[in-house]
């Protein structure tokens, strides 16, 4: 589900009791001197959010998020009659990404005809299920350059991002906003896990955040200084295409 990031389960490092001490030593490292290359604020952040519950809360909103998931497939998918509506996929953007994963909006299905018209622009009806998982608050807005929204879409989606980074919806009403995001969570069990600092540090920033209040590049060790509904994130060998089609800042 292209730009929208829900928490992993324990497939991803395993169950608490396996991936906490992962975390726990992705801590200590942070703490110390392991991973001095990595600036003081990205790792203060990151400590504040390495709790003792950390994996457990994590893995409890990997699965909160799927029950939500389902409910919503269930509702959104049934017709005024009672007959359930197929499931549309609208690839987007690179289409299968580097993990060869088709990157889509998912959407109730509608025909387009007198019997199914498709609902007007604007009606909630059309919003995909992408749009409201960050809406809900159980997936975190997370854009990677290609494959971004349309202009519509993108500011659909940071208004949703918006509001349940405010109001304290889903992840953050239910744990707090120390919650490890999902590609937070994925950036600690690489550190906890690394068998050297530079390949810990090559391995979980791969990624530069761009501020999209203003467009402005903060680099691979800024997303603290961000608040997540406003991270855009670019692969660091599309940097100079995106800041050339996005007219990002330096």
């Amino acid at each position: 589900m292209v730009s929208c990031d829900t928490p992993e389960k324990a497939q991803y490092a395993g169950k608490p009791e396996i991936s906490q001490p992962k975390l726990d030593t992705c801590r200590q490292r942070l703490q110390g001197a392991f991973y001095n290359a990595i600036p003081k604020k990205a790792r203060d952040y990151l400590i504040k959010r390495l709790t003792a519950d950390a994996a457990a809360n994590h893995i409890s909103g990997g699965l909160q998020a799927s029950a939500i998931f389902e409910q919503l497939i269930a509702t959104r998918l049934i017709r005024p009659n009672g007959t359930q509506r197929p499931i549309g996929l609208i690839p987007t953007g690179e289409i299968v990404d580097r993990y060869a994963r088709m990157l889509a909006y998912i959407v109730p299905w509608f025909a387009n005809t007198a019997a199914d018209p498709l609902p007007p622009k604007g009606d909630p009806e059309r919003d995909t299920f992408n749009l409201n998982m960050i809406a809900n608050g159980w997936a975190a807005f997370f854009p990677i350059y290609r494959s971004l929204p349309a202009d519509d879409d993108m500011n659909l989606a940071v208004k949703a991002a918006e509001a349940a980074w405010d109001d304290k919806l889903g992840v953050w009403k239910v744990f707090g906003r120390k919650f490890l995001l999902g590609y937070e969570y994925r950036m600690c069990i690489k550190l906890g896990t690394a068998k050297t600092a530079a390949r810990g540090v090559a391995d979980a920033f791969q990624r530069v955040c761009v501020d999209l209040r203003n467009l402005r590049v903060v680099g691979k060790f800024g997303s603290a200084n961000v608040p997540p509904p406003y991270r855009l994130w670019v692969w660091q060998e599309d940097l100079q295409e995106a800041t050339n089609v996005l007219a990002l800042k330096p």
